[in-house]
Formats: structure tokens, C-alpha cells, sequence
């Protein structure tokens, strides 16, 4: 596995999380509650790693892509945000559906711009190898990434 397959598979699991809230019932509390906890957990560790590791590396050996880059970085900061307001609102709030349904609209255009327009660049710039190295440094730093959304480098820009 590569880096960019790495953030791809991230990208369909955070997918499935939003399809299956979409589906949820409008008053189930508990599942709604569950499926943005697991959201919550998993847009963190993948933002953190991207910015740890991939976003730097890739404005080192691609260039060509560092404005894509900076952009992700402000799309991050409003997600982290978002995921720490919905880390402690209660799904009975009124404007928790609202908030996810908009949390979902920026994640979703946040990976359309990253796949469709500048991961190919990245995939010609670095190559296959370059990008399998890559990757086991981030699998092994998604582990080490923190609980609180907030903590992720982007949140303090």
C-alpha cells in the first residue's frame, strides 16, 4: 500500500460513517451519537497524519502542489474545529444534524479536491516507492495520533 491508497481507504471508510448517519432515523439519538464518535476519531487521526507527515513531505519533494497543500490545511482547520463542537454536543440539539450535514459537505469536497485534482501530481512527482515509504511511516503514526481534534497542528493556525 501506498500513501495516497493509505488516505484513499481513510476517505471510504469516512464515507461509509457519513452514509450510514445520512441513513440513520431522525431520532436515533444513540446510533447518531456513535457514528460521529467514530467519525470524530477517525477524521483526527487522518488529518493528523496528513499534516505530520504527508502535507510536509509533499511540499518538500512536490512543489508543484504546496498551494493545494495550504488549502487543505485551512479546509482541516475548519473540520477540527467542527469535529470538537460535535466532540460534546448532545444529538438532541437542534443543530447537530445541521452541523454534521455541513461537516459532511466540507469533508466530502475536501476529498474530491485531494483525489481528483493534485494526488495524481503527487503520484507522477514521487512515485510508487517514494510513496510506499511514506506509508508505513504513517500507518505507524496513526496510532500515535491524539483523542482531541483540537490537538492536530491545524487547529492552532
Amino acid at each position: 500500500m501506498d500513501a495516497i491508497v493509505l488516505l484513499k481507504e481513510d476517505h471510504k471508510t469516512v464515507e461509509k460513517l457519513f452514509k450510514q448517519f445520512e441513513k440513520a432515523g431522525e431520532d436515533a439519538y444513540a446510533e447518531k451519537r456513535k457514528l460521529v464518535d467514530q467519525i470524530i476519531e477517525e477524521l483526527t487521526a487522518h488529518t493528523y497524519i496528513e499534516e505530520e507527515i504527508f502535507y510536509p513531505t509533499v511540499r518538500a519533494e512536490a512543489p508543484e502542489v504546496s498551494e493545494h497543500v495550504l488549502e487543505s490545511i485551512e479546509e482541516h482547520h475548519v473540520v477540527v474545529w467542527m469535529l470538537s463542537e460535535l466532540k460534546n454536543l448532545d444529538p438532541r440539539d437542534e443543530r447537530f444534524d445541521a452541523k454534521v450535514t455541513v461537516l459532511m459537505e466540507n469533508v466530502r469536497h475536501h476529498v474530491e479536491e485531494e483525489e481528483n485534482e493534485w494526488f495524481p501530481e503527487v503520484r507522477k512527482a514521487m512515485g510508487r516507492n517514494r510513496l510506499q515509504e511514506l506509508s508505513d511511516q504513517m500507518a505507524k503514526a496513526k496510532g500515535k495520533a491524539p483523542d482531541e481534534p483540537l490537538a492536530v497542528p491545524s487547529a492552532k493556525q
